[in-house]
């Protein structure tokens, strides 16, 4: 299993997370972003700078995830296609993306898309609680202990 960071949004907490994780567990680590980042040194953690550019390093996540690969986003559509490719998405808040539900979330953020198209504040997220650092954290040590 390799993980795929799609870290442009990626808060620095959970990316905290995952290098710990990354290390204890001997998982390679790859956090994909348009701008550079400084990682703890690490074997097992690795950046990748791609270019600026609409969805840029989603397409080149997908690009590079397999089948039995983890992806941490919090991008419904890319989450869509990597799982389309047999690897798992979670989101930095702690939820596990569920193939039976994934559409219904990509209609969901279509409708909330075409809202704000249209004039409408539909407001952010909250800040991330440390409820949801411990979701991603729980469902994290899960899946990395399959």
């Amino acid at each position: 299993m390799n993980i795929w960071v799609d870290a442009d949004a990626c808060p620095a907490a959970i990316r905290d997370i995952l290098y710990k994780a990354a290390n204890r567990t001997q998982t390679p680590t790859t956090l994909v972003a348009n701008q550079s980042l400084r990682v703890p040194p690490s074997r097992y953690l690795a950046t990748l700078r791609v270019s600026s550019g609409f969805d840029v390093a989603d397409n080149e996540i997908v690009r590079r995830a397999s089948a039995g690969d983890l992806v941490i986003t919090s991008d419904i559509p890319l989450a869509a296609e990597v799982m389309e490719k047999g690897a798992c998405a979670l989101s930095p808040r702690g939820e596990l993306y569920q193939p039976d539900t994934i559409r219904q979330r990509l209609n969901m953020r279509d409708f909330m898309d075409t809202m704000r198209a249209s004039g409408v504040n539909t407001g952010g997220p909250p800040p991330m609680s440390q409820r949801e650092r411990k979701a991603f954290a729980d469902h994290l040590d899960r899946l990395l202990a399959n």
